[in-house]
């Protein structure tokens, strides 16, 4: 599998939302083409629950929209463990019911070096995928 490429300033929004909802997970949906994220569709977790998260259905319908008219593609869907690793929960891996995306997770563990870390979830079986944080200017955004 390709390596996920997420350019700086939408990896800083991912961070940047992550802290300001601390304790409870972040969550988006990461858009793009070619495994170049160029949108970052910062959601809510309805759940508003430390350890696992839930996007609203008619929110969820909305982004998948705008990626639609914007000729994009659903590449990932992000959230952040606030006091976990970056890796999957069982419950992430339950979860886990989009085919053909990846699942990006944002650790918050060590709070001045956070860990990302991309996964395969398919049938309950994770994979980790290559994932880099990319300049703008690169040809990436």
């Amino acid at each position: 599998m390709d390596t996920l490429e997420i350019p700086t300033h939408i990896f800083s929004q991912m961070l940047a939302q992550a802290r300001a909802e601390a304790p409870v997970e972040a969550c988006g949906i990461l858009a793009g083409t070619d495994r170049r994220v160029q949108r970052f569709y910062k959601m809510a977790n309805t759940d508003q629950s430390s350890e696992h998260f839930m996007m609203a259905p008619e929110e969820q319908f909305a982004v998948l929209k705008d990626i639609r008219t914007k000729g994009l593609e659903m590449l990932a869907i992000y959230h952040s463990h606030p006091a976990g690793p970056a890796r999957p929960s069982p419950e992430d891996v339950h979860l886990a019911l989009t085919d053909g995306v990846l699942y990006v997770v944002l650790s918050l563990q060590e709070p001045s070096d956070p860990e990302v870390r991309a996964f395969n979830i398919d049938d309950g079986v994770v994979s980790e995928s290559e994932l880099e944080i990319v300049e703008v200017g690169d040809g990436s955004n």
